[in-house]
């Protein structure tokens, strides 16, 4: 199977899986097109959710409240009925004590129980017949002295028929006896429930309903207006992506805040400022690498190309102008790929117990014979009570730290100069100092040693043959270490460079995790020189 890759500014790389059977060397790849946009922006399918979520929580709601409403409502209606057939029978009761029997004035209690016309009232004797009823179309009463009752003749009764649609009451007298019985019925769409009820019953629904509507049109509003102040932040975090991808280097969302999306911003534009930096010292590590290689390149050019013209023999001295020139290259590039290395982490890194007021004091007494090559003193001083030292650090690293900094200070010192290398301690790190004698540093310039390339135009000027690299591989070995360097200098006077290195490595490099805040060099205080020349 051909592989196949996509590239462009909106592309994403794809590459197809290669079949373990085929060995075809076809490869293709294209620029992809801006197609345009066939999904919902986030704000939409904001705005969306949130009206969805108000949908359901309304239906949710206006169910629920539906069914208990509902069932507090024939409640309601049940006991008002019930109230009015009780104190109607009451009524009955008490003229029927006064009076001894069911008369027309008895009844007419009955009649006056109720103001409502969707209200009715019928009254039973004690063998259950129906004496009064307030529907019948027409009454006939005559009065019987024997019976002491009412008869009604043409009776039409419009009272229900199913008994849960009546509420009952029973009549009784002063002792107790049941004479009768009230039922109470209405002339409502439901049972018990009256014309008024149901229209009051209509309009709570009504009601709930127009809430619900406002509830989803207001809910529809506010995601709206959220998502878009939710979103805005986003896209303009697209856009300033979107200007850095196109080259300007110089954008930034400007959001702050305490929230995610603050934090967010605030992240993006670190990490923007980083590349920005990232990319410019790039550019002036492409130049200056450009610059240092081009100076032994020409001289290695203009030397062969003189011996080929016949302008100078070919003899052992100039094979060996163009030889040094070789093997300066030679050190530049494994300077730079060591950099590299320390930089990228690939390089190992074994902490391991080490003393280092002896590992100081091998490196001093193996230099020294050079330095004496070059008319300087060097001196080692112990500048602690104590005569070990101990710091969990990589040897090797360490050892060519000191070394870096032992060799600046011997290029730039003048004859019969100093350089002291001192080893002290400060609360929990180890102190290894290097100072000189030597051309020193201007204030200006004190924040660029560590740079790559970078020497000062003093120091240009001398013949010094350093390849402007030491001091930056210096640098990561001790960030490495999780330690810092701190600089004193004066011009004419000398420079110290101090090491700052933890004894313990593991709980450093903890401390760093858990803060996430590096040490800065600048926050430091500088180490006092405490190495005194002779």
């Amino acid at each position: 199977m051909a592989a196949k890759l996509v590239i462009g500014k909106r592309a994403k790389q794809v590459e197809a899986k290669a079949d373990s059977t085929s060995d075809s060397p076809r490869a293709s790849w294209k620029t992809t097109r801006s197609s345009p946009k066939k999904f919902m922006s986030f704000a939409g399918r904001m705005t969306i959710t949130l009206t969805a979520t108000t949908i359901m929580t309304v239906l949710i709601l206006v169910a629920v409240l539906a069914v208990v409403w509902e069932s507090q409502f024939q409640q309601y209606t049940r006991a008002n009925m019930e109230r009015v057939a009780t104190s109607t029978a009451d009524s009955l009761a008490d003229q029927y004590d006064v009076v001894g029997s069911w008369t027309d004035e008895v009844l007419s209690r009955a009649k006056s129980a109720t103001t409502s016309s969707d209200v009715g009232i019928q009254v039973l004797d004690a063998s259950g017949a129906v004496i009064y009823d307030d529907t019948w179309a027409s009454v006939s009463s005559s009065s019987s002295a024997d019976s002491g009752r009412s008869t009604s003749s043409a009776r039409a009764s419009l009272a229900p028929t199913s008994g849960d649609n009546v509420v009952t009451a029973p009549v009784l007298d002063a002792a107790g006896s049941q004479i009768g019985t009230v039922r109470v019925w209405a002339f409502g769409t439901d049972a018990l429930l009256t014309k008024s009820d149901a229209a009051f019953r209509t309009s709570s629904y009504n009601a709930i309903v127009a809430a619900a509507v406002i509830a989803v049109l207001m809910a529809c509003v506010i995601g709206i207006f959220f998502s878009n102040s939710l979103s805005k932040p986003i896209k303009r975090i697209t856009s300033t992506a979107a200007q850095i991808r196109n080259g300007d280097l110089t954008a930034r969302t400007g959001l702050v805040g305490d929230d995610e999306i603050g934090q967010l911003g605030e992240t993006f534009d670190d990490m923007a400022n980083s590349l920005e930096k990232d990319l410019k010292l790039e550019h002036r590590l492409t130049s200056d690498v450009a610059h240092e290689l081009r100076t032994p390149l020409m001289a290695m050019l203009a030397t062969v190309e003189a011996m080929q013209d016949g302008v100078l023999p070919a003899d052992e001295e100039r094979l060996g102008v163009v030889a040094g020139e070789v093997q300066r290259l030679s050190r530049l590039v494994d300077a730079m790929l060591q950099l590299s290395r320390i930089e990228n982490g690939t390089t190992p890194f074994k902490p391991e117990r080490t003393d280092m007021v002896g590992l100081a004091r091998g490196i001093v007494s193996s230099q020294e014979q050079l330095f004496a090559d070059q008319n300087l003193r060097l001196r080692f001083v112990v500048d602690s009570p104590r005569k070990e030292l101990f710091a969990e650090v990589d040897r090797d690293m360490v050892r060519q730290a000191i070394i870096n900094l032992m060799s600046n200070a011997m290029r730039y010192t003048p004859e019969n100069g100093w350089v002291v290398v001192s080893v002290g301690a400060d609360r929990g790190d180890v102190l290894v100092s290097v100072a000189d004698t030597g051309i020193g540093i201007a204030k200006e310039d004190l924040s660029r040693v560590f740079s790559r390339f970078w020497r000062s135009d003093a120091s240009r000027e001398r013949v010094s043959g350093g390849l402007g690299v030491g001091l930056s591989v210096t640098k990561e070995i001790v960030d490495r270490h999780h330690g810092f360097i701190s600089v004193e200098s004066e011009l004419n006077k000398g420079t110290t460079f101090t090491i700052h290195l933890p004894r313990d490595h593991r709980t450093k490099a903890q401390a760093a995790v858990q803060e996430a805040l590096p040490r800065a060099e600048a926050d430091k205080p500088p180490a006092e020189d405490k190495a005194q020349a002779e």
